[in-house]
């Protein structure tokens, strides 16, 4: 009896692991679940444990041995969508960013959006001006610490929080200025609230980067926003496309495409090169799901994507979930007590180190930090003048398609840096996130955008962290992106007649091979012999097969006789 009790027990265990998700306030929240589990299990336990009704914005990342960033899928078995061996590891991190975050209809929605976005700006994914850093972070100083207290808060307050990589006196000066006189009296709600809605006016609001290159091998990050496809270069957003205008997302290999319709007259084709097979096409699942959900009017809508034009070959995916139309449908029909919200403001966050534990740690002496500051400032300058994107070769016509930046546009007369230049060293508790290896061959970095790069190898310890720039890159270069020439695709064409007709060769092969075996053979097998026995196959066999086979015997002794005649 013992025995068997020991024997089930084990069995039981055998069924079950255990999995531990990172919270976005960097808590841990570990179940154990079956080994058959779904991934919309483990987000629904998630969910329920935050008591979090607005999750469709939400998603469960995790990365696998080769360090390559991935999405859980929830329609598919955990255990068989990692790599690894258990016990598991992911993270709760936002997955499509809300157009506007500052309407969500729940104030705990809000908040683990808010912690989102802080995290972004800490991690340079989040690009602002200095006036717009220093108003941020006085938001984020409001929020946590609530009003300025003379006897509380000494000076230099504001510098014992961590709020970018790295930043200067002037900008710290700035923040406690801001958070002394303008916001006193405000709630958390409200300081988190207004919070969101200035990072949504950024235009980097809810990238997500993806390290490429374009066809002329200049380092690109790729991106999916709430309003469209994005492409940074340099210090640069080179080309923005509204979901309305994309029209196919499709990858080969390590090439991923975008085709675009632009003004309904002009055919655009974007290429671009990701550093494995793997990122590329994790690239081309994100891009569907956030076309798919941005663009669609219903999930009724939503159809499987291939990731070529033939049946027989590529990637096939559909995004499972429900589009951002009828979340904010459904959102509107919530009505309960507002759950409690317990903020970690007073407690440490490991990502993004508050006043409650210390002062932050620097890199970068006192007296280099202002010599930085106006490195920086002369470095963004061009970012001010240029006020429109790389010209894109068409398809079908020779006009260039020149997207013009939101902030660029409004902002021009601005071009101040915020962040600096000096590398930073994340916590390394902060559950990893990193992109290949080789990644570090594509120098330039999102925050090298904002001021503040950062080396590859730093994005392997730092959660969805950006990977950075080199020694070799101008930052005044305009890299062409790429687009399929007439001819190339052409050649693409020619190639997949090809692959088609040598499979179509093949099974033709192997279906006559099967044709001599069944008529010519003596195995006695017995589906074979369960063949030969049916009446078609003995009408083929005889009417069709034995003249062929005369037919064949004839011209063969033909041709015999008219070589041994020569």
């Amino acid at each position: 009896m013992l025995s068997r009790f020991v024997s089930g027990s084990v069995r039981n265990l055998e069924r079950e692991y255990s999995c531990t998700v990172r919270l976005l306030d960097d808590s841990e929240y570990t179940c154990t679940i079956q080994r058959d589990a779904k991934g919309q299990y483990l987000f629904d336990l998630i969910c329920h444990h935050l008591n979090l009704l607005e999750k469709d914005y939400f998603g469960i990342r995790y990365v696998d041995p080769d360090k390559q960033r991935h999405w859980l899928e929830l329609t598919r078995s955990i255990a068989k969508q990692m790599k690894s061996q258990p016990p598991f590891t992911m993270c709760l991190r936002v997955k499509f960013y809300p157009p506007d975050p500052a309407a969500l209809k729940e104030e705990i929605t809000r908040y683990l959006v808010f912690l989102q976005i802080k995290r972004d700006l800490y991690h340079g994914r989040l690009l602002c001006k200095t006036s717009d850093a220093a108003l941020l972070a006085a938001y984020i100083l409001q929020a946590e610490i609530g009003n300025y207290d003379p006897g509380k808060h000494p000076e230099g307050y504001s510098s014992k929080f961590q709020f970018f990589p790295k930043h200067s006196e002037k900008l710290e000066r700035r923040i406690a200025d801001i958070h002394k006189t303008e916001l006193i009296g405000q709630t958390p709600e409200t300081s988190e609230r207004n919070f969101l809605q200035k990072a949504q006016m950024l235009e980097t609001y809810g990238v997500d980067p993806h390290p490429c290159k374009d066809v002329s091998g200049n380092p690109a990050f790729l991106a999916f926003t709430p309003f469209g496809f994005v492409v940074l270069q340099g210090n640069k957003r080179m080309h923005f496309i509204k979901w309305n205008e994309v029209t196919k997302l499709k990858f080969e290999g390590k090439t991923f495409h975008v085709y675009a319709n632009h003004k309904e007259e002009t055919k655009i084709i974007l290429t671009y090169f990701a550093p494995t097979p793997e990122a590329c096409k994790h690239l081309w699942k994100c891009g569907v799901e956030n076309q798919a959900f941005y663009k669609l009017e219903k999930s009724s809508q939503v159809r499987t994507v291939s990731s070529s034009n033939l049946f027989f070959k590529g990637s096939r995916f559909r995004y499972s979930g429900r589009v951002a139309k009828e979340v904010m449908e459904q959102s509107a029909k919530i009505k309960r007590e507002p759950p409690e919200i317990h903020r970690a403001g007073l407690v440490p966050s490991r990502s993004c180190p508050s006043i409650t534990h210390g002062p932050r740690l620097t890199s970068v002496p006192r007296t280099r930090r202002r010599a930085v500051h106006i490195s920086i400032m002369e470095g963004l300058e061009s970012l001010r003048d240029s006020a429109h994107s790389t010209p894109v070769r068409s398809v079908s016509h020779g006009e260039a398609f020149i997207p013009r930046s939101r902030s660029q546009a409004a902002d021009a007369s601005e071009g101040t840096a915020v962040i600096s230049d000096e590398a930073y060293s994340p916590s390394d508790s902060v559950l990893p996130t990193p992109v290949a290896e080789h990644g570090a061959e594509l120098p330039v970095t999102l925050r090298q955008i904002n001021g503040a790069p950062c080396s590859i190898e730093e994005e392997k310890e730092s959660e969805a962290g950006t990977p950075t720039r080199g020694d070799g890159v101008d930052f005044g270069h305009e890299g062409a992106a790429g687009a399929l020439s007439e001819v190339e695709q052409v050649n693409k064409f020619v190639l997949s007649v090809l692959r088609l007709l040598l499979v179509t060769i093949g099974l033709l092969f192997v279906l006559l091979l099967l044709l001599i075996i069944l008529t010519e053979s003596d195995l006695d097998v017995a589906f074979l012999r369960d063949i030969r026995r049916t009446p078609e196959f003995e009408q083929f066999h005889y009417e069709y097969f034995c003249p062929l086979r005369r037919w064949f015997a004839c011209k063969l002794r033909w041709v015999g006789g008219l070589l041994i005649s020569k």
